[in-house]
């Protein structure tokens, strides 16, 4: 992927960076989804509860691509602060803009967690570890950090207008149920006793705190739509994002329980067991019903207008969860409705992530992804 396209010299003026590196200007946070989009295919196709011949080895092709992604955008990252700054600190200074930069987070943890189940065919189980014991503590750390930084800049320097709460608002405190999500990976590599049952509980802490925040603004986004009525176009496919905690958190609670007993207690073990399917079955139901609304708003957005843009991206991650999560209650429930399930979703997540793939590409290739970003269009309505 050409994110660094050539450009001319300039003798006549200052060999700066902003003129070495002009297309990075515009190159926000938000490209961050396109490796979670793309690593989320091979940690997804990992869990499956079915075996597909040659799935294994598309999924270890995939999680490379994710890796490589997000070398090349972490450099481009890099550059897009090094030699833009006035755009960087704009971007977190933008409501819009601000919350992607949970995407970074979850960028880490994705690329670790495919790392341990799929990459660790061609590195080794050792150097698969390691990696992802580096990305697992640096997502963490940054996925904190933005939880706690992103809603301290809504309340003292964003201040959204009333009814302009967006989904893309649960993008911040939805990384830390990536990290309970995806830590259960790490437990049993640690030494059993303290460290092993601590690891387990801030998992759960984690899943708490990302939780009851997704609670708190859930009712916001909705009351935004039933008042405000359907999103700009360009964002609506940002109502998948809704998606994210329920289908991650139900994959957290399964990921906990497989591991706890190990860690913990049996009585406790048992509990955890149980509060997986009794947690998880209601809410996989509630992102059955969402995911159906929300693409209800995605084809009338189609109808009305809507073209490609980078919110498309919204499309893989959180349906990928929610792949990973249905696989979770197969394996928890023995019911091969869940199977089915998850296997529905895992396709569903392939197209998505194929078609959003190529437009990408066109789109970067073209241009037209390294411009300046233009205004959301507003949905038509019919009255017919």
């Amino acid at each position: 992927m050409a994110i660094f396209p050539q450009t001319r010299a300039q003798t006549s003026a200052p060999y700066s960076a902003a003129v070495r590196l002009p297309s990075l200007r515009h190159i926000g946070p938000n490209w961050y989804a396109t490796v979670m989009g793309t690593a989320i295919v091979a940690g997804a196709g990992a869990a499956l509860p079915v075996h597909v011949p040659g799935l294994r080895a598309a999924c270890t092709v995939v999680w490379a691509l994710s890796a490589v992604l997000l070398a090349a955008v972490l450099a481009a990252r890099a550059g897009h602060w090094f030699a833009h700054r006035d755009q960087a600190r704009a971007h977190l200074l933008d409501p819009a803009v601000a919350p992607f930069y949970g995407c970074l987070s979850m960028a880490l943890l994705a690329v670790g967690g495919s790392t341990m189940t799929v990459g660790r065919d061609v590195i080794g189980h050792r150097a698969a570890l390691a990696a992802d014991v580096v990305l697992y503590t640096a997502g963490t750390a940054i996925g904190l950090a933005a939880a706690v930084a992103i809603p301290y800049l809504m309340v003292v320097r964003h201040r959204p207008a009333p009814g302009t709460a967006s989904p893309v608002w649960l993008l911040p405190v939805v990384a830390p149920m990536v990290s309970a999500a995806l830590g259960p990976l790490l437990v049993p590599e640690l030494p059993s006793g303290q460290l092993r049952e601590g690891m387990l509980l801030a998992c759960y802490a984690m899943f708490g705190l990302s939780l009851l925040a997704t609670l708190v603004m859930l009712p916001l986004i909705f009351a935004r739509l039933v008042h405000q009525g359907p999103l700009p176009l360009v964002l609506t496919p940002t109502l998948f994002l809704v998606l994210g905690p329920l289908g991650q958190s139900t994959t957290a609670v399964g990921q906990l329980a497989d591991v706890a007993p190990g860690a913990i207690g049996a009585q406790y073990a048992s509990a955890l067991g149980a509060f997986a399917v009794l947690y998880g079955v209601p809410v996989m139901g509630f992102a059955l019903l969402w995911l159906a609304l929300a693409a209800s708003m995605v084809v009338r957005a189609v109808r009305g207008g809507m073209t490609f843009a980078m919110t498309w991206w919204g499309f893989t991650f959180p349906v990928g969860t929610c792949v990973t999560g249905a696989a979770g209650l197969a394996r928890h429930t023995g019911l091969t409705a869940f199977t089915w399930l998850a296997v529905a979703l895992y396709v569903l997540l392939v197209t998505a992530w194929a078609v959003t793939g190529l437009r990408t590409l066109r789109g970067l290739f073209s241009g037209a992804l390294l411009a300046a970003p233009q205004a959301p269009q507003p949905v038509t309505v019919r009255t017919t």
